[in-house]
């Protein structure tokens, strides 16, 4: 099963790097948008300077939105996973989370973008502009914590957990660049590759699953695992699955 994921994960970043290194491109001088990448980035960064009460905000937001804040988040939900007995859940989630993370890293190395040259930077990070490993991250992380907790949720509050978890990616995006620390390209390319590494995991473990006979889901609407409820679930073994949608 694991081998099965990362194989997904490898053919996936392989269809995803050419639009990847294509976002990239946009720092190239002469290229069509990066006039408007830079001046998109110094606008959100100005607006921010204009309205210094929103500085110290967005400074916090280095570290609540932190990749490593997310990690702990799966992580923590992976040792509940082993606890419980859910061992193939815990796989699928070290699995993406840990992917994230690599295929994140090798795409800063392989593209080496510098951080945006801003005259009045709110904060300064060492390392590689593209993509954005917070905004990455965040997607990387909150989607694998919503696609472990719908086997326990149903109804409106599936739809209502995929809507913060897309808040919180999409408010840990656009706070990197008004930091004046990624240019709008870094993070648009980090949400993507973060939802290429969550989409690549989740259809490999349910090809893993139709293998082993178990009746075929839609993870997005019932998790990857939603059998493992009565597993997973704070009640106890004795909790019910939700009903299927």
């Amino acid at each position: 099963m694991v081998k099965r994921m990362l194989i997904a994960v490898v053919v996936l970043f392989a269809a995803a790097l050419p639009l990847t290194l294509l976002l990239a491109a946009v720092d190239r001088e002469g290229a069509p948008l990066a006039d408007l990448d830079a001046r998109g980035t110094a606008d959100i960064n100005g607006f921010v300077l204009d309205h210094r009460w929103l500085i110290r905000p967005m400074q916090a937001t280095s570290y609540i939105f932190h990749a490593w804040v997310f990690r702990g988040i799966v992580l923590a939900l992976v040792a509940w996973l082993l606890v419980r007995g859910a061992r193939r859940l815990a796989a699928w989630a070290v699995v993406t989370i840990t992917a994230g993370g690599l295929l994140g890293l090798l795409t800063k190395i392989l593209v080496d973008r510098p951080r945006p040259d801003l005259p009045t930077p709110i904060a300064h990070f060492p390392g590689g502009s593209f993509p954005s490993g917070h905004a990455m991250t965040a997607v990387v992380g909150s989607a694998t914590t919503v696609l472990i907790l719908l086997a326990l949720i149903h109804g409106i509050w599936r739809w209502l957990a995929w809507t913060i978890a897309a808040l919180i990616s999409f408010a840990s995006g656009v706070c990197r660049v008004a930091l004046g620390v990624h240019y709008i390209s870094d993070v648009v390319a980090g949400w993507l590759l973060g939802a290429a590494v969550v989409a690549a995991t989740t259809i490999a473990f349910e090809a893993w699953r139709r293998s082993e006979g178990r009746t075929p889901v839609h993870p997005a609407q019932e998790g990857v695992e939603p059998e493992a409820a009565p597993q997973i679930s704070p009640l106890g073994d004795a909790a019910e699955a939700p009903p299927r949608t």
